[in-house]
Parts: C-alpha cells; structure tokens; sequence
C-alpha cells in the first residue's frame, strides 16, 4: 500500500497520514500517549514498517525480527482500526481494538486484543497483548 502525506491516515483517526502516523513513522516523533502508540503501529503494519515495530517494542518481549513478507502483503488487506478504549495509570497503560482485515479476497477478518504498554525516559513501548 502506498500513502502520502496527503492521504487519509489508515489507522482511521480521520487526519491526513502527516499529521497522524506520518510524524511518528518517518519523522521521528514519539507518541505521547499508548493510543497514539497503537495507532501508529496498527499502520506500520500496513506499511510493512518492521523497523518501526521493533523499535517501538519493550525490549523484553521484542522478537529478533517479524515475518512482514511480500507475499503475506499481497495477500493481506487491512480494513481499518477501532480503538474500544485506552486506560493510563501512570507509566503503564492498556489499550484495548479491533483491527479488521481480510486475506485473499475472503471474508473480512477480525483481530481483538487488549495490549499492554509501558513508558521508560518519556517513550511508549508496546509490551504485549490478550487476543480476545
């Protein structure tokens, strides 16, 4: 899939991709909140950004490398995200959404997880999450 900075952001927050996801993907930014963390990574995923998803998961639970291949891209058409709700208590948040996709032309898919998140020095990492 390719966006432009122009285009709507796939993550659906209904701003363009430069001014959502767009800053935190290719410029650099850090999210300010696990919401905007998971917005971003729901779009990196889209992108095929594996450089971003690593960097933006804790480093305990962080794989050596993911399986984002050309063939499960061609194959893979993601719908768009809903975020059901985000709770911060501190450095610790939960962010709970649906992201709906749709593999080979099939019927439309659904992902539900309430993922765990944690800031260290400012910054929000994705930690891990329950499928539901």
């Amino acid at each position: 899939m390719t966006v432009t900075s122009a285009s709507a952001c796939v993550c659906e927050s209904g701003q363009t991709y430069a001014q959502c996801c767009g800053r935190f993907l290719d410029k650099g930014d850090i999210a300010t909140t696990a919401a905007l963390l998971m917005r971003s990574r729901y779009t990196a995923y889209v992108l095929q950004r594996e450089d971003y998803l690593l960097t933006t998961w804790h480093q305990t639970t962080r794989p050596q490398s993911l399986s984002l291949t050309k063939a499960e891209d061609d194959q893979t058409r993601w719908l768009g995200l809903s975020i059901r709700r985000s709770m911060t208590n501190g450095d610790r948040a939960v962010v709970e959404f649906v992201a709906r996709f749709r593999i080979g032309g099939k019927r439309t898919e659904r992902l539900h997880e309430v993922s765990r998140f944690v800031r260290e020095n400012g910054r929000w990492f994705y930690v891990d999450g329950e499928m539901k």
